[in-house]
Order: C-alpha cells, then structure tokens, then sequence
C-alpha cells in the first residue's frame, strides 16, 4: 500500500518502478500523481497517466474525467470500412473534448434512423451527429430534422447535403473528387472512362455522377449526353461494381471510377472475370480510402475522403452549438485527395 494505492503486487496493479519507467519520472512523482496530490506539472502528469493507459492498468476511480455528457452517432451498416473509419474518428474528437459517445447502427431489418433518434433522446444525450444518414436521401423526408431542431436537440450532418434542413453540413467536395480521378486516368491516356456509382437518389451520388460529367467534358470533350452513356448506378457495394463493371467493359471502357471502394473492388472483381488484367487492361479509382485498401491486390487507387477533418469539424460545430454559441448553418466543404497506387496505369496501345 503507497499513499492509499495498492500497487503491492503485479497481479493487484502496477508497480511504482513499472510506471516511473514507463513515465521516465521518480517513483515519488508517480505516487503523487496516483494519489491526486498536488506539486506536479500538468505534463508531467499527463505523462504518468498515459504510463498506467500503456501498461494497460485503470487509472484511479480519483482520476477519472468526468464524462461532460452523451453525443449520438447515428452510422449507416458498418460493413463498408469508411463508415467505422468515420465513427473512430468522431468518437477520438469527442473524448479528446471529454463527451461519451453513444454508436447507434443502423442494420437491415433493425431500428430505424427515427427510432434511434428516439432512443437516443430517452437517454438524453447532449447533441446527435448524423453519418450518410437520411438527410443525403433526396426521397426521404426533411421534416424530421425541422422536429429535432425543434425539440432543441443539437445535431450535424455529414456527408449530404439537403438545403431544406437548417443545420450544419460536413462533406468532401465530390465534384473536385471526380475532376481528380478523371483527370488521372485523362493523363494515363485513357479515352474511354465510365463511372460505376449508387442510387442516384442519394446526394453525394449526384454530386459526383455531376463531377464526372463535368470532367469528361473539360478533359475529353464529351458532352453531357455523350457522358451520361459512361455511367451506371448501381448499389454502393462488391456487387453493385461488378454489375456496373459488366456494362462498362461492354462499351470498351478502359477506365472506371467508381464512388466508393467497395465497388472497386467489385470492378476489378468483374475484369478479372473476363480474364483481364488491373491495371494492365482496366484502370480502376476508387472513392474512401479506408484503412485497408492501401494492401488491396493490387494496392487501389483511390480519392481519399479527410475523414480526420471531417470529424474534427462535425463535433466543433456541435459542441459550439451545445454551448449555446450560434452555428452558422450552412456546408462546410472538404477537399479530398488523390492516392495514386498500383491500380492504374497508362493505357495500353
């Protein structure tokens, strides 16, 4: 027993001379942190506190922070690896700020985006953020999030874009996405690129189905209507790519971007179906880059979203207006980035 702690054996919690290592401090500075004594810089504790998190021991009930309250994050199915890429990031910003936060899921079959609203109220959370929830679904109705505000529940939006809702938005810019993986494959060569996308009903679907468009024209000189012979909606998934891939290699496309990984997985997928090569014979761009797509074979090029900035702005904007400070309501943009890996390659003669 030291102060109070019981740091007697390993198995009871770590020695002083364990987390004075770790800290690089003295056993005395240790016990006077463990015991929530004063005389101790702010770093210096920090330091010894980051020790006990590394050695993989609780810190003391005394040293706990305090949660500052509950935020909702509503996610759609987290089996596409961007979205728990989003959910991480968004929980990391909100304990960095000292707020719990509560994951709602939304699977098939299960509860709905309303229902868990509902749920999350009943538990009184501070404020929700939304994740490509409904609000980027042009047939779904915006009243609910008129309702929400209504009821004073603090809330963001990130990734679609609806102008019926008064409320801060979070998205990546989709038309400078598709300029850039247009323009990519355009300096490869190629002259023949399609675009495999979602449901057109969603808004960042739109968005890019309108980036690509654009692009073709500046980059290759099609029209609008030439163009839109280039791209097939499909579903944001493996297969969605792959259906899209079949129609897209049909009409000689020696390029496909597509508006998620997911679906370029299915592209390369269904080229290598046909006995083709990526990139040899088809190159593929794809939209996210989550975490694991860099170690895809082959390793896929990609428009990566700031998934880190994104979040970091969904819980600035929500806890501003959880302080009561007003929010400008209106989109908060973010520019993606081209990741240039081994899934393109110049167009063969």
């Amino acid at each position: 027993m030291v102060d109070g702690v019981n740091l007697a054996t390993q198995r009871a919690g770590p020695r002083l001379a364990e987390i004075a290592a770790q800290a690089a401090v003295s056993e005395a500075t240790v016990s006077r942190v463990l015991n929530g004594k004063p005389g101790v810089a702010a770093a210096t504790r920090q330091r010894v506190l980051a020790a006990l998190d590394v050695l993989g021991w609780e810190r003391p009930a005394r040293l706990r922070r305090r949660s500052a309250g509950l935020i909702g994050l509503v996610t759609p199915e987290l089996t596409n690896p961007i979205f728990p890429a989003f959910a991480q990031a968004v929980e990391q910003v909100l304990a960095g700020h000292g707020y719990t936060p509560v994951l709602c899921t939304q699977l098939p079959g299960g509860s709905t985006e309303d229902e868990l609203v509902e749920q999350l109220e009943e538990r009184g959370v501070n404020g929700i953020v939304f994740l490509s929830g409904l609000h980027s679904d042009t047939s779904a109705d915006p009243a609910r999030y008129r309702a929400l505000a209504e009821r004073g529940v603090p809330h963001v939006l990130v990734n679609g874009y609806n102008d019926a809702i008064r409320a801060p938005f979070v998205s990546p810019d989709d038309h400078a996405a598709m300029r850039m993986a247009v323009g990519h494959l355009a300096d490869l060569g190629h002259t023949r690129v399609g675009l495999a996308i979602g449901p057109p009903r969603y808004v960042p679907s739109r968005r890019k189905t309108e980036g690509f468009t654009a692009a073709l024209g500046e980059r290759l000189g099609l029209r609008e209507q030439e163009a839109s012979a280039y791209i097939r909606p499909t579903l944001f998934s493996v297969e969605g790519g792959q259906v899209a891939a079949a129609a897209l290699l049909d009409q000689g496309c020696t390029g496909i971007v597509c508006g998620s990984d997911m679906m370029a997985l299915g592209v390369v997928r269904a080229a290598r179906e046909r006995g083709l090569d990526v990139p040899r014979d088809v190159s593929v761009v794809g939209f996210d880059d989550s975490q694991l797509i860099a170690f895809t074979d082959p390793p896929l090029t990609t428009v990566r979203q700031p998934v880190q900035a994104m979040a970091a702005a969904a819980v600035s904007v929500l806890l501003e207006e959880i302080g009561g400070t007003p929010v400008q309501r209106t989109e908060f943009v973010f520019q993606p980035e081209l990741v240039v890996r081994a899934s393109t390659a110049r167009v063969r003669a």
